[in-house]
């Protein structure tokens, strides 16, 4: 059956077979791919996928069964499943599903596809000018996919939603060698609606690369010192991550272990800093159009200048906590806006500090404090970028870091699933 027809079918069984609500997500997907090892061809391939989840209330009791087939015979046994476990749950008055709205077709697919041949040579064109303009990179793994997927998504409060997407994504992994020394591996990763831009000229690849043969000698710091940090649109998780995980989500809020849970309209970053979800955004590429919980998704801010706007937290999550829901669930399309000094002038301001590239670190606890390895980064001395930096540790506590926010660059990379600038953070320790 078409994902459509599945889910409309799933919806109905689970009705005849008592859900006093239910919802259903099919999903109906394509991969045509390339993969590429030691800058040779090593395969092409086409992946299809079908994914049924079926959630089932009853009496407070909640049920979910997942499945990966879509013919009516698997989607009666999974019902008679999901039901199952319905009469083993612990009832909880939190589960629900969406209330009647509009219900709306989402076409996001590619209007000038240029197919499998125009992917292919776009990625021979990247390697011959890795291989001719960074003769020190090796080119461990190159991945080019287009991908497509038809969603539709319905529950028995009469919720109807359809979306068609298709996108390229690009993907690669590297180091740099010279001899017997070598830097630690970086990759880059871009989601795209269009072949016309070169892979090499996508927003901070050929930063990436060019930094990676910089690291192939390292240094180590001088002495421990406390002191500026750029973090670059690279490092994504080490703090816009780590922001959404442990204090707007919804274990965090649930649980009770968020330092914000009852921050909402208070200040908890500089003013300088906005920071959002946005898979609305034109920069955004295949960006959701319809949560998980069965609403229309909005772009949104989780901060606005430096106040706290909204928590991460999805329909099950806000009826626990008595909190609003958010907007949108995609929360890994990080928008943060632009400011108002330039990187190069980001860079002059500072005396002795790094530029942080990649962070290797474990998840921080409730309190915020984070300890890892600057990965793929470099000391900024005297205004100037200098040395790559070898076996260096950052230190932090993040609500403090939020606070103490220098700048935050003009310049934002794009690569079709966030939207981030360069942000400078004082007080980092780093030793």
């Amino acid at each position: 059956m078409k994902p459509n027809e599945a889910a409309q079918y799933a919806l109905e069984a689970s009705l005849k077979a008592g859900a006093g609500k239910a919802a259903c997500r099919v999903s109906q997907g394509r991969k045509d791919e390339f993969n590429v090892e030691a800058n040779k061809f090593t395969l092409l391939r086409t992946l299809f996928s079908d994914q049924l989840s079926i959630k089932i209330i009853k009496d407070g009791r909640k049920g979910v069964m997942s499945l990966n087939k879509l013919d009516k015979d698997s989607i009666n046994e999974a019902v008679a499943n999901c039901m199952a476990l319905t009469s083993s749950a612990i009832p909880d008055e939190a589960e629900d599903i969406a209330e009647k709205h509009e219900n709306k077709n989402f076409d996001q697919s590619i209007k000038e596809n240029a197919g499998m041949d125009g992917l292919f040579n776009r990625t021979r064109e990247f390697i011959e000018q890795a291989k001719d303009e960074y003769p020190k990179i090796i080119l461990e793994g190159v991945t080019a996919e287009f991908n497509s997927a038809d969603v539709t998504y319905v529950n028995s409060n009469g919720v109807e939603f359809n979306r068609r997407s298709e996108s390229y994504n690009f993907g690669t992994m590297f180091s740099a060698k010279d001899g017997e020394a070598s830097s630690s591996f970086n990759g880059y990763d871009a989601s795209l609606t269009s072949l016309d831009r070169a892979f090499i000229d996508l927003d901070m690849h050929r930063t990436l690369l060019s930094e990676s043969e910089k690291s192939i000698h390292t240094k180590m710091i001088d002495s421990k010192f406390v002191g500026p940090v750029i973090v670059s649109p690279a490092c994504t998780d080490m703090i816009w991550g780590t922001i959404i995980g442990c204090f707007l989500s919804d274990a965090a809020l649930i649980e009770g272990t968020s330092r914000w849970k009852d921050s909402l309209g208070s200040k908890v970053a500089d003013v300088k800093l906005c920071m959002g979800s946005s898979p609305l955004n034109k920069g955004i590429v295949g960006g959701e159009r319809f949560t998980a919980d069965g609403y229309e998704s909005k772009d949104f801010y989780f901060i606005q200048d430096g106040i706290l706007k909204s928590f991460a937290l999805s329909l099950y999550g806000a009826n626990k906590t008595s909190k609003p829901r958010a907007a949108n669930t995609a929360f890994y399309n990080f928008d943060v806006a632009a400011g108002d000094t330039s990187l190069e002038d980001m860079i002059k301001g500072i005396d002795k500090g790094i530029l942080l590239n990649r962070f290797s670190g474990a998840s921080p606890g409730p309190s915020g404090d984070i300890s890892g390895v600057a990965k793929n980064s470099f000391l900024i001395e005297n205004g100037k970028v200098t040395d790559a930096l070898k076996e260096t540790m950052v230190s932090f506590n993040i609500v403090d870091a939020l606070m103490n926010i220098r700048a935050i660059s003009k310049e934002r990379c794009f690569n079709g699933s966030t939207i981030l600038p360069w942000c400078c953070f004082e007080g980092i320790t780093i030793s």
